[in-house]
């Protein structure tokens, strides 16, 4: 089941679901990628995964290479 992949509708962060409640986070500033990594402990982010997994907008579903892309940009 994992990893899961997903981005944001606007193409702006991508995401890399590791487990139901762990993400890596690549975002797109301006010219910048930063990249993070979350281990949901809170409330508010386990329901972040929960939605992304769901596929709530504004979350989409990714690929595998998708998001590998945004690393190398």
């Amino acid at each position: 089941m994992y990893p899961q992949y997903r981005k944001l509708s606007n193409n702006k962060s991508f995401y890399k679901i590791v487990s139901k409640d762990a993400f890596e986070e690549i975002q797109l500033v301006g010219s910048s990628v930063i990249t993070t990594n979350t281990n949901a402990s809170k409330y508010p982010e386990i329901l972040r995964i929960k939605d992304m997994l769901d596929g709530v907008a504004p979350f989409e579903i990714s690929t595998e290479a998708e998001y590998d892309s945004q690393n190398k940009a």
